[in-house]
């Protein structure tokens, strides 16, 4: 009889595991209680070799030493967060607005006081601007609470696998083709500009380099790489004070070198500098009009406890 319930067991249990691989899939989600939408691109487990190549002329010291690192299948969104989507929360009357973040529940930026847009337009397939990383975790916690799927921002190590694309030389190293993938300094007219406007990369995601630099995880750490383990699973740095924490990808305003797959952008208190509030906004960044962020999900959603932990460990 053990047996048997033994087998019954692995059975049910390899019967999970078979449902869950098939459900592992691009999809899209839509916000309940509107019509925004949104596709998450289903990124398959692998490895690859995290940092720059040590024959790459343009590297810089904080990318090396190149390591093998394993990470586990994940979700990402197809293009950077839009103003239709941020806006499904920013608008939301039911979440309370305040101007601070707290951390034990989810509450909305107040409104921005100066045009943050710098005359760029709010369109809503355009991506949302001058956002801070705690901003961004909010919004994720705010659409776990809507979605009861747990949300995210990338960690390093997913976001540069995921703009690599299975590519040892992805086209940033290219800076004649770039301008086919990613709008900066050379291209966009010194503006922001819709989404999934030019050439996907061969996952499928859009704007991975330029239009808006993307927060990511993790605390920035400029020997990170040195630290890592060859071969490690699912690496990330975990916050250990607000500045600085990691954004990749660059920008509209950026030179090509900085639109690179492995580059890595230190945040600033700078990039708030103009803040008028007392204490300065933790939501928005007067001096960061060019940062953003798109979303991913783990494959195996933790445990509410396990959730809830980490929003508060980002949003303290």
């Amino acid at each position: 009889m053990k047996k048997n319930y033994l087998t019954l067991a692995f059975s049910s249990l390899l019967f999970t595991f078979h449902v869950q691989a098939q459900k592992f899939e691009s999809y899209e989600q839509t916000i309940p209680g509107t019509n925004v939408n949104f596709k998450m691109i289903a990124i398959p487990a692998g490895s690859f070799m995290l940092g720059s190549n040590p024959a790459d002329s343009r590297k810089e010291q904080d990318e090396t030493p190149q390591k093998k690192v394993e990470l586990s299948a994940f979700w990402i969104e197809e293009h950077e967060v839009t103003f239709a989507e941020w806006d499904a929360f920013f608008k939301n009357m039911d979440v309370p607005q305040t101007k601070a973040i707290a951390v034990d529940a989810v509450s909305r930026p107040t409104a921005q006081y100066i045009d943050l847009t710098w005359g760029m337009g709010r369109d809503p397939k355009q991506p949302a601007n001058s956002m801070s990383q705690q901003a961004g975790i909010m919004y994720c916690k705010w659409l776990y609470e809507q979605t009861g799927i747990f949300y995210r921002l990338p960690t390093e190590a997913e976001w540069e696998y995921a703009c690599r694309a299975g590519n040892d030389k992805p086209v940033s190293n290219d800076p004649n083709s770039l301008q086919e993938y990613g709008f900066f300094k050379n291209n966009s007219g010194g503006k922001y500009h819709k989404v999934m406007q030019l050439k996907p990369n061969a996952f499928g995601l859009y704007d991975m380099l330029g239009n808006l630099s993307e927060w990511t995880l993790d605390q920035y750490n400029p020997t990170a790489y040195e630290l890592l383990a060859a071969g490690s699973k699912d690496p990330s740095t975990p916050p250990a004070g607000k500045y600085p924490r990691v954004a990749r990808g660059g920008s509209y305003l950026d030179e090509t070198e900085v639109l690179r797959c492995t580059n890595r952008i230190a945040s600033s208190a700078e990039w708030n500098k103009r803040d008028p509030q007392i204490p300065k906004s933790r939501w928005w960044l007067t001096d960061g009009m060019y940062m953003g962020f798109r979303i991913a999900r783990p494959l195996i959603q933790p445990s509410k406890e396990e959730i809830e932990k980490f929003y508060a460990s980002y949003l303290k």
